[in-house]
């Protein structure tokens, strides 16, 4: 069919899901920071990076699961299908259990070794544990949420987020708002509204057909399969987590400004997780895409939907990334606080907004990859630029310059430095029929 009319009716329902995936943590600093005050919101927002480090690897592992599950839908392999599927979520048990585990343990060396404030630091932790006590069903969830997107279903996850997402929102109200509990209750809130997800998407996958049905009698790990698995997810996992390694540095430079300035940029990034949403979904769509249409040798039909693919993502990123300059006072203004600490959140939005744009690129571009089974390549790229550069420009620049907009600044150069070498890559390399050939 119509390739701009398949990717853009994909990428709609990721795009709602994207949406109400963010009201997760959105709810949970808006509620915070209007009931519980600035200290209360530092917590729950200095969190996120720790929280991404800490699951990004594994989710990662999923995306390596998802594109060998649309690979063999693609090619129609229903046997190698079925038993990818199983392995993933049994794998996906695993790291759900293995990730728990480590946080409890490691949450207060971690936050300490990131520069966490001492009169943050106590809310910081119980936000911090009690989310993690949840590992295994926003794991499980996001691993099923992969396979139903590699089979083409990119609409029942988006229901199952929505009524998560409104589970929090109530949780939320009730927990913080009427009955007075802390940070605590805001990850209680989150984690309950992930395992219902989790319980969601196990039972859709128990409902599909026979071929590759769900069966928990045979939910083992196949040796072959978890090493294309891995093979494929590792180079996004190390990715993910590096960037977040870099992005737990950058938190640890904006933690030494104190509370108001921990809480202005947290209430930014929740902002900015909606400006992203765009290049999410049309990535995910680009890599699914990408492994449906090369498992069925549609070389032509590939190269035209990582063309338009990337054209959209670019498009709709910057028109909000426009929209989020101009309204971001009033948007920050809603999470409450200071004003001093709204005041750190605008200054970020007014120096990254208006380059979405080269975020967009930079993860279109690593989508493709991806789907095309090329998952080193942007894992290269994002450790050399999204962490090495990131990280030597700050601590070079902040001695230097010892003022906060030099750490803002660190987002748009290294997006503009990975969109060229993305480029350039795209340009020389012969992807398509070098994939043919093997």
């Amino acid at each position: 069919g119509s390739i701009p009319k398949k990717i853009i009716m994909f990428a709609i329902p990721l795009l709602w899901g994207n949406l109400f995936q963010q009201l997760y943590n959105v709810a949970d600093s808006l509620i915070v920071g209007n009931f519980l005050g600035n200290n209360a919101l530092a917590a729950v927002s200095s969190s996120g990076n720790l929280i991404f480090l800490m699951v990004g690897f594994f989710g990662g592992i999923g995306v390596g699961a998802g594109v060998v599950i649309a690979r063999y839908f693609g090619a129609g392999e229903y046997e190698k299908l079925k038993k990818a599927i199983h392995t993933a979520l049994a794998f996906g048990g695993v790291c759900g259990i293995f990730l728990t585990v480590a946080a409890l343990i490691l949450a207060p060396q971690i936050l300490k070794l990131i520069g966490t404030p001492e009169e943050v630091l106590p809310k910081s932790l119980v936000y911090f544990r009690v989310y993690f006590a949840g590992s295994l069903g926003f794991v499980i969830y996001n691993f099923g949420m992969g396979i139903l997107q590699s089979l083409g279903d990119s609409k029942s996850p988006v229901i199952y987020l929505i009524i998560s997402a409104c589970l929090n929102v109530i949780l939320d109200l009730v927990l913080i708002g009427g009955l007075g509990f802390g940070v605590g209750a805001a990850a209680f809130a989150t984690i309950v509204s992930q395992i219902l997800s989790a319980v969601l998407c196990i039972r859709k996958l128990r409902r599909e057909p026979e071929a590759f049905r769900l069966s928990f009698r045979e939910l083992r790990m196949n040796g072959n399969m978890l090493r294309l698995i891995v093979v494929n997810g590792i180079p996004a996992g190390i990715q993910n987590s590096i960037i977040a390694v870099a992005n737990v540095f950058v938190q640890s430079n904006i933690n030494q400004f104190g509370a108001l300035a921990m809480a202005g940029c947290g209430s930014y990034s929740k902002i900015e997780g909606f400006g992203f949403i765009p290049v999410t979904c049309f990535s995910q769509a680009l890599t699914t895409f990408i492994g449906q249409n090369l498992g069925a040798k549609e070389y032509d039909r590939t190269k035209k939907g990582a063309l338009f693919g990337t054209i959209c993502g670019i498009g709709i990123a910057e028109v909000i990334g426009i929209a989020v300059f101009f309204f971001s006072p009033y948007l920050i203004a809603a999470f409450g606080g200071d004003q001093k600490a709204i005041e750190y959140g605008i200054a970020e939005a007014h120096t990254i907004a208006l380059f979405y744009c080269l975020l967009a690129f930079s993860h279109c571009m690593a989508a493709i990859q991806r789907g095309a089974g090329r998952s080193i390549v942007p894992m290269f790229v994002m450790m050399l630029v999204w962490c090495g550069v990131r990280v030597t420009y700050i601590s070079i620049v902040i001695r230097i310059i010892p003022v906060i907009n030099v750490i803002y600044w660190a987002y748009p150069l290294t997006w503009f430095i990975s969109s060229v070498i993305f480029l350039i890559l795209f340009l020389k390399t012969d992807w398509i029929h070098g994939l043919e050939k093997q």
